[in-house]
């Protein structure tokens, strides 16, 4: 990823209304995007465009369909859509290229852009990096005039293509007639269509985080803060609560006793059901990455399954998936893929898998998740001026061996960059609490005097 001034892990994501998220950048990355399409593909590229409820959002969308258009391309603007909605209806629709403006899980002051190719997958790393170089050099890009420009029109409906689309990706034999479920919505774009999947096929939902004002995305609620699910939960008596995050790509479940389920929890039993409901594939993979638990390692192979591990990130995940042929992988944080459904992740789909896997076992959530064990894990961020290599600060390596010699074979230890915000993230994980703590806390420690 070095090298690279505009795209991140997972596109193009910053300040709203500061470099590079601004209305200028996002109109010549359209520009870029639909002449990249026209020189490969076709001559007035149909690109889809979604957002999320970020008050930025309305300037983003605007400034990109004005690029599309003055290159010659034909924008879809459908509104507030989860981002894979954007994915499912761009194959759907057949589009050339589909756009999510959203800064996913972060708070409603930043955003972002993330770009699909025509198959719902995200652009690899040398079309972003070809993008990348049109919008630092736009004169590469020819200018249209006449009647090769382009033009643009809303088109609301498609929400319910991916409605329709995600209802079937439960089992026809099963409904969720008799299931009282919270839905928090993050306030995000998944706020209006989620509560509808799940009451469709037959739940109750108690809905939260439904009432998106352009400024509280993620605010106390969804994902990421998973207590007010909770205590709606015990107080309404519900059998589940799930809450999305800002760009409905991801999950956090909460049981019926008003517990958070761990996102690692999730992937070993969604890994067991697929493989008992004889849809793993013949790879037998579950495909992680460097975060996951050795936990949740350890318990897929008891159940005859691969885990193998990518580096963080969905989109690496998806493409291990695409090479390997696996069907099913994830990430603690939520993400979950389930391949036979879905391009990337998806947070209203994965919800409903894991619903099924309750019903295909007849237990409770609490019962099925307790069987497996994780690790002890700790996790702290440490906020950086600069990014250097961990492996050229000689007092982070000094800290890194002495930390792996102490805990020898029984943990380990990861430092890695945010893909998405300028911290350093430290993880330890081992059998011992008290040494795992220890240990993340002194390499936070050395990391934040070198860096910070």
């Amino acid at each position: 990823m070095s090298g690279r001034q505009l795209f991140g892990t997972d596109g193009v994501r910053g300040k709203a209304n500061t470099y590079p998220m601004t209305g200028e950048v996002a109109f010549v990355l359209g520009r870029a995007v639909t002449s990249y399409f026209q020189k490969n593909f076709s001559k007035k590229p149909l690109i889809i465009i979604g957002k999320d409820t970020r008050l930025s959002c309305y300037m983003l969308e605007q400034a990109f369909s004005a690029g599309v258009c003055s290159q010659g391309g034909r924008a879809i603007l459908t509104g507030p859509l989860p981002t894979p909605g954007v994915a499912f209806v761009t194959q759907s629709m057949r589009a050339d290229v589909g756009v999510m403006i959203s800064a996913s899980h972060n708070s409603f002051e930043d955003n972002g852009i993330k770009i699909f190719d025509r198959t719902g997958h995200k652009l690899p790393d040398e079309i972003e990096l070809e993008l990348e170089k049109m919008v630092l050099t736009p004169e590469l890009i020819p200018t249209r005039t006449g009647d090769q420009l382009g033009n643009a029109k809303r088109l609301d409906e498609v929400i319910g293509r991916y409605i329709v689309h995600t209802k079937a990706s439960l089992s026809p034999q099963y409904t969720l007639e008799g299931l009282r479920i919270v839905v928090d919505g993050a306030n995000g774009a998944g706020y209006k269509l989620a509560p509808m999947v799940f009451e469709e096929l037959g739940a109750e939902v108690i809905s939260i985080g439904n009432a998106p004002n352009g400024t509280n995305i993620n605010k106390a609620c969804g994902a990421l803060h998973p207590g007010l699910c909770a205590d709606t939960v015990k107080k309404y008596r519900a059998d589940l609560g799930v809450c999305l995050d800002g760009d409905g790509d991801r999950l956090t479940i909460v049981d019926g006793n008003g517990e958070v389920i761990h996102g690692d929890k999730l992937i070993g039993l969604c890994g067991k059901f697929l493989r008992d409901n004889h849809e793993i594939g013949s790879t037998r993979e579950v495909v992680g990455t460097v975060m996951s638990n050795f936990g949740v390692e350890s318990y897929l192979h008891k159940q005859g399954l691969n885990f193998i591990r990518t580096q963080v990130g969905d989109r690496y995940i998806v493409e291990h998936m695409r090479q390997s042929g696996a069907l099913f992988g994830g990430e603690p944080s939520g993400h979950l893929i389930f391949k036979r459904y879905s391009t990337t992740g998806d947070g209203i789909l994965a919800a409903l898998k894991v619903i099924e896997s309750i019903k295909f076992y007849d237990k409770d959530l609490s019962e099925l998740t307790g069987e497996i064990e994780l690790f002890p894990q700790q996790m702290l961020n440490v906020t950086v001026k600069k990014r250097v290599p961990f492996e050229d600060v000689a007092e982070i390596q000094k800290a890194v061996k002495s930390a792996q010699a102490k805990m020898g074979d029984e943990g380990r230890l990861l430092l890695r960059y945010s893909g998405t915000e300028p911290l350093a993230r430290v993880m330890v994980e081992g059998k011992d609490t008290k040494l795992v703590t220890e240990i993340c806390e002194d390499v936070a420690a050395v990391v934040t005097k070198a860096l910070g």
